[in-house]
């Protein structure tokens, strides 16, 4: 819960208040500045809860790990229930921030949209990207072929790649949680195309275990 409170507080954050907005301090940090600030979200977190619960902090890496055998159900459904409180609290933070204050930014939390007419393409970005992410954590965490105390480092750097190269079709979720939490606040198109961003991570996750599972199948 408290690791992907900071996700979405940072990442979200990073994008509603610095991302483009001109009269920011620094001018804006633009599309590689969002991107660290999630990729390096993660890799405090990694560091800081990793040994505790694992640092999913993202319910399409649980179904991953789950798929590949690694958690049982009950804690895998307990995992994500409280990374989606941690990413609604993450966007209260957000919201309050918006209210209270004058900056001149976007007035959402940082939700996740796509454009009319392009629901395939941001279907498969959420779908291929999940992907490509699940099955970074799943390699460089793996008990025998993982990447032991550089995990945390492959699995930000990996988030960070994915946002440069997706943010500009969906904003980037590639986490059902991270995704929940701003448009239960921004409602209205964000709420209403949330399903994509919850069903196509999940989707994505799902194919990651499955090839996963048969690249480091002992022989």
């Amino acid at each position: 819960m408290i690791g992907t409170m900071v996700l979405v507080l940072m990442g979200c954050g990073s994008a509603v208040f610095a991302g483009n907005v001109a009269d920011t301090v620094g001018a804006g940090v633009g599309t590689l500045g969002v991107a660290l600030a999630f990729g390096l979200s993660v890799i405090a977190m990694a560091y800081t809860i990793g040994n505790i619960s694992g640092c999913h902090i993202n319910p399409a890496i649980t179904l991953g790990v789950y798929l590949s055998k690694r958690m049982r159900g009950k804690d895998a459904a307990m995992y994500m229930i409280f990374q989606v409180i941690g990413a609604i609290i993450g966007s209260a933070i957000l919201y309050a921030l918006i209210s209270i204050g004058g900056h001149n930014g976007p007035t959402d939390t940082g939700s996740n949209t796509f454009d009319n007419g392009e629901m395939f393409q941001a279907f498969i970005a959420e779908t291929v990207f999940t992907f490509i992410f699940v099955l970074v954590v799943l390699g460089s965490t793996d008990e025998k072929k993982g990447a032991g105390s550089l995990a945390g480092l492959a699995i930000g750097l990996t988030l960070v790649l994915v946002h440069i190269v997706c943010i500009p079709i969906t904003g980037t979720s590639v986490n059902p949680a991270r995704s929940i939490g701003p448009a239960l606040f921004d409602g209205g198109q964000a709420l209403s195309q949330l399903w994509l961003f919850i069903i196509a991570p999940f989707v994505g996750a799902a194919l990651s275990a499955l090839v996963w599972n048969a690249i480091a199948r002992d022989k």
